[in-house]
């Protein structure tokens, strides 16, 4: 039912503790399919001995790369993409699943909600600490706090864990590899999936995952996505987010899964986000490209 698409970059004890916590937790049919970049502190290894589904590449191909190679090995109706520094917590599956099902049929991507040790600033995320790290990671106790920990549900789906059909992931033909390695990529997805008639972008409170944030992004030569995402859609990202997705603001779930419809206020917002988008334009040129890149 669950086709869980990991990619992953010489984490092997973030991506140990992420795989055992869907074995752990995880009660739908599912399987897990994981992309490992480089690979050289075991993790190649450690993936082979435990018989998981697998891409490989011997180098750090990106996000965007890893989870298209990766997701072309997807057999079950539903896709989603999940990091390799998360861990799964009771009942976020069952409550992805309930709703996806309610959809059938329809354009839509879920997110679950990440519990962050640094999210206070992410209207997206629950803020609370249970570890920055593995050694550090105390599971018992956030398990134990789950009850507390849920919030409301939230518009403008973006972020993983996202679940979306797998038809509509080949449809808009998966993530964009002009944004390699990564940065802005999860935008752009939900832009390419927007123009594909999708209006339902919602997270779920109450399907909950523990992110310890930003332990591949701090290694790598950052892409200007927010610059390609400018040139690419002619908006910015931030407004595009502000405006379509409404992304992080509290809502009723019956209200969020009839999708966004873009009112007066909207428009008119959407007028005003593209003309500053071709001032920008102007100023801001596009990075080119060289082929020995």
């Amino acid at each position: 039912m669950l086709s869980i698409v990991i990619p992953t970059w010489n984490n092997l004890p973030f991506l140990q503790l992420a795989v055992a916590s869907i074995q752990r937790h995880t009660r739908c049919p599912h399987e897990i399919l994981v992309h490992v970049n480089d690979g050289s502190d075991g993790t190649l290894a450690w993936v082979r001995a435990q018989g998981l589904a697998h891409t490989a590449s011997p180098a750090n191909v990106g996000i965007c790369y890893a989870v298209n190679r990766v997701a072309a090995l997807a057999t079950c109706p539903y896709l989603l993409y999940l990091n390799d520094d998360m861990v799964v917590l009771p009942g976020w599956d069952e409550r992805l699943l309930d709703v996806a099902q309610r959809l059938e049929g329809q354009r839509f991507m879920l997110s679950a909600t990440m519990v962050e040790p640094g999210g206070a600033n992410n209207r997206c995320a629950v803020a609370a600490d249970f570890g920055r790290d593995v050694a550090q990671f105390r599971e018992a106790e956030l398990v134990a706090a789950l009850p507390g920990l849920r919030r409301p549900h939230w518009l403008g789906s973006t972020w993983p864990p996202t679940l979306l059909p797998r038809w509509m992931w080949n449809e808009v033909g998966g993530y964009s590899v002009e944004f390699s390695p990564g940065m802005s990529s999860d935008n752009d997805f939900s832009m390419k999936l927007w123009h594909a008639g999708c209006r339902i972008f919602v997270g779920l409170g109450d399907s909950l995952v523990y992110h310890f944030a930003c332990v591949s992004t701090q290694r790598i030569v950052k892409n200007d996505g927010r610059l390609a995402f400018l040139h690419k859609w002619g908006i910015s990202q931030r407004d595009f987010d502000r405006i379509c997705l409404h992304r992080g603001e509290p809502v009723g779930l019956e209200e969020a899964l009839r999708g966004r419809v873009l009112d007066a206020g909207d428009r008119s917002c959407l007028a005003a986000a593209r003309w500053r988008a071709r001032i920008n334009l102007k100023l801001k040129p596009a990075v080119p490209f060289t082929a020995d890149e």
